[in-house]
């Protein structure tokens, strides 16, 4: 995307870990993209994580290196002190000074790598986070590092915030992953120099050849994926796990497809299995649904690549199904959903189900017998617009 001089090693913060195959997607995805030569430092929030999937290799062959956030909250001396601090000083970035001590340290020890990939753009559409976002950056200016937006979404309604403006024009450069986010950031004034448009990184990535377990029809199988975060979004408690148990019933009662349940963030704060299990509790003994268990970010792509449909709440799985020319219907309840079925389909329309929408279970049975009775244009526009949409992509490493 043209940064600048090119660096021999890339920094990338904000990663979550591992746990989230989202994040896992996007980081192992431009290690794969960027040149071998290059070392990517990943300061991550869960190194342990990263070490259990696909990191793994990179980091065996020294061209990723993993420095881990520090946690306050597990330094009880460091937690009083900090404390104290801020609530005497009424320095706010000293938390955020702690958290990426290792980043600092970094940065001064090589004074060639003075740019920094923020790889949380999705963090902007969680209006709980985006304080933490605007201080780490500011502090990381004010310790002479430059950085970079990539893959961001950001509501157009929350870019009526001066705090919010200032800090996206702090950064060097801000690589928007879909359209409506990057139309709104040229409405508020920013240049087509400061602002590119590049779809999200993740959908270059591999895909595994997996062996396919007992039950799992190639090709015959509907991929179901839904998450506790969207499940926390709905308007009406109930209706959205309801419909997912609604539609498994009817796939069953109206067709001679299998169902895989597919989790993609396994955090113990924020576990897909958790919902997931309760609809296989529910229809295991039918003999047509199965569990996928938990993987690396690839293997999970192999799977939802051999689906015949995919029904998707987490981002990164839509995108492991779209990327694999997947009819996909999205459970969405962002921007992020909306701009990406818009850039692919030219509308949102039908590919998108707004959580916040859903009252009654039989919205999601709709909404899938829409995409099954479209499934092959749906599926021959895929593989129309596919292969250019992700060659565009691989520009997300271009100048880094």
């Amino acid at each position: 995307m043209g940064t600048g001089k090119s660096n021999k090693n890339i920094i990338m913060y904000m990663h979550a870990g591992s746990g989230n195959h989202g994040c896992e997607a996007i980081v192992t995805a431009l290690r794969d993209l960027i040149d071998e030569d290059k070392k990517l430092v990943i300061v991550s929030n869960n190194i342990e994580e990263d070490k259990q999937y696909s990191l793994s290799k990179s980091v065996e062959k020294g061209n990723c290196e993993l420095l881990q956030e520090k946690h306050i909250d597990k330094d009880f001396f460091a937690h009083v002190l900090y404390y104290g601090w801020r609530k005497i000083s009424g320095d706010k970035e000293s938390f955020l000074r702690y958290r990426f001590r290792n980043l600092i340290k970094y940065v001064k020890r090589h004074k060639d790598s003075r740019l920094a990939v923020s790889i949380g753009g999705d963090n902007y559409c969680y209006p709980d986070m985006v304080e933490d976002i605007i201080l780490t950056d500011s502090m990381l200016h004010k310790k002479g590092v430059k950085t970079v937006l990539l893959g961001c979404s950001i509501e157009p309604e929350s870019l009526k915030s001066e705090r919010l403006l200032e800090d996206l024009r702090s950064h060097e450069m801000i690589i928007a992953r879909e359209s409506i986010s990057y139309k709104a950031l040229l409405a508020a004034g920013f240049s087509k120099d400061k602002v590119k448009l590049c779809p999200d990184p993740a959908f270059t990535l591999e895909t595994a050849d997996i062996e396919l377990p007992e039950g799992f029809a190639d090709g015959n199988t509907v991929g179901l994926n839904v998450s506790p975060m969207v499940l926390g979004k709905e308007a009406k408690e109930g209706a959205t796990i309801n419909g997912y148990k609604k539609l498994i019933q009817h796939i069953m009662d109206c067709t001679n497809m299998q169902i895989a349940l597919i989790p993609h963030v396994v955090w113990n704060s924020n576990d897909d299995r958790e919902p997931l299990r309760e609809l296989y509790e529910e229809f295991k003994d039918t003999g047509r649904v199965i569990m996928i268990e938990d993987t690396d970010c690839k293997k999970l792509k192999g799977y939802i690549s051999r689906c015949r449909i995919f029904v998707g709440a987490r981002t990164h799985s839509t995108i492991a199904a779209y990327s694999s020319c997947v009819p996909t219907l999205v459970i969405g309840y962002s921007v992020k959903s909306r701009g990406i079925a818009t850039d692919i389909f030219g509308t949102d329309e039908r590919f998108v189900l707004p959580v916040q929408t859903i009252s009654k279970p039989q919205q999601l049975v709709d909404s899938f017998d829409y995409m099954l009775l479209h499934e092959h244009s749906v599926k021959e526009h895929l593989k129309l617009v596919m292969p250019e949409y992700i060659e565009t992509a691989r520009k997300n490493a271009a100048g880094l």
